[in-house]
């Protein structure tokens, strides 16, 4: 789990933050998942506040508030949903996992994750993306799948004191038990099995729990949040797609894909689906984001919403600052991917006349 970086330090693409406050087996033939993490996706509008009191960015929590977090976390540890650690490996180190000194030591530019931060923030589960580009397509973006597996399982393997794989609820449990964070993947975008539902088996041989079925593009057999329609929602194939998931035991995440895409997989699924960092659309008009409607059916079938803590997936007030730095930023031929130190002169000017909103429910 890592948290939000500060208006002062630099901000790749890395993980989002999603708290989940109880873990419950779910019988394997029902759920075609390993465990369920109790952020109900039915309820989601009702402890958004309470969620969200806690503040996000900026201010470091009250004691009280803190204490009350850590009696929480001590008895029911987080489960992340999704955390791009390993793209961050294969970017900035080349996949060279076992050099990455991911136990604190010191790097030019911190990660957003590492060992002493996922033991404090009590993460006892982390569900690690298999990510690659959504343009990345056909056998190329098997391959790059395959390889970005292969990093994540190295990833545990190089941190067996901290880490281990864990693939079912009573394997979760066991290395929860050995103070360890129980170690599980997720594939982020149904591009990656390249229209082949022998991929997807395979891929589940190899220890994939969950996939999205979109990420920001849309596919011929299943439409994205953030792109044109091509599928119309699920496709007779994208049908068959979550109809496999079932079948052999992986999760189907619905975040990133279109309304009209999680309907159709909620009227085609035999198991509760999740969401694996998705917010509430009533309280930020982000498309990645959930209506009401579909959080209460979400949740009226079993599944899970995970709270995706980035500022613009929480706040309008954040999202209107951000298209307003980058208004700025694309005017004056300024990147917008940096704070602080790494930031032109005119940008880090703006930032200071314009401060960050700070992102509660208050």
């Amino acid at each position: 789990m890592t948290t939000l970086p500060h208006p002062s330090a630099p901000f790749p693409r890395a993980s989002r933050n999603f708290l989940n406050v109880r873990v419950r087996p779910r019988p394997r033939a029902q759920a075609a998942t390993s465990s369920t993490f109790a952020v109900a996706a039915c309820r989601l509008g009702a402890i958004a506040a309470l969620l969200l009191a806690a503040t996000v960015v900026a201010e470091p929590p009250r004691d009280a508030a803190l204490a009350r977090a850590e009696r929480v976390l001590a008895a029911a540890p987080v489960i992340d949903g999704h955390n791009d650690l390993a793209w961050e490996l294969r970017e900035r180190f080349a996949g060279a996992v076992e050099q990455v000194p991911l136990d604190g030591g010191p790097l030019a530019w911190p990660l957003q994750t590492d060992l002493k931060r996922l033991r404090a923030g009590h993460v006892g589960g982390q569900f690690w993306s298999v990510y690659i580009p959504a343009d990345v397509t056909g056998p190329r973006a098997v391959e790059m799948t395959l390889e970005q597996i292969d990093i994540v399982r190295r990833l545990v393997a190089a941190h067996p004191q901290a880490l281990a794989l864990a693939d079912d609820a009573p394997a979760i449990r066991r290395v929860m038990a050995a103070g360890k964070t129980a170690s599980l993947i997720g594939v982020e975008g149904g591009h990656q099995i390249d229209g082949r539902l022998s991929m997807l088996r395979q891929y589940r041989a190899l220890g994939v729990r969950y996939m999205t079925l979109t990420h920001g593009r849309s596919l011929a057999w299943a439409d994205s949040a953030t792109d044109a329609p091509i599928a119309g929602g699920l496709s007779a194939f994208g049908r068959q797609v979550v109809g496999e998931m079932n079948r052999i035991g992986m999760i189907v995440d619905v975040s990133h894909v279109a309304d009209t895409t999680m309907r159709d997989v909620l009227a085609t699924t035999k198991a509760p689906v999740i969401a694996s960092h998705s917010s509430a659309r009533a309280l930020a008009d982000a498309p990645r984001n959930i209506p009401d409607d579909l959080l209460a059916a979400i949740g009226a079938q079993g599944g899970v919403v995970m709270v995706n803590f980035y500022p613009a997936f929480l706040s309008a007030d954040w999202r209107r600052w951000d298209r307003e730095r980058t208004a700025f930023a694309k005017a004056h031929a300024l990147a917008t991917d940096t704070y602080g130190a790494g930031e032109r002169a005119p940008l880090l000017a703006w930032d200071v006349a314009h401060p960050m909103p700070r992102v509660t429910v208050a």
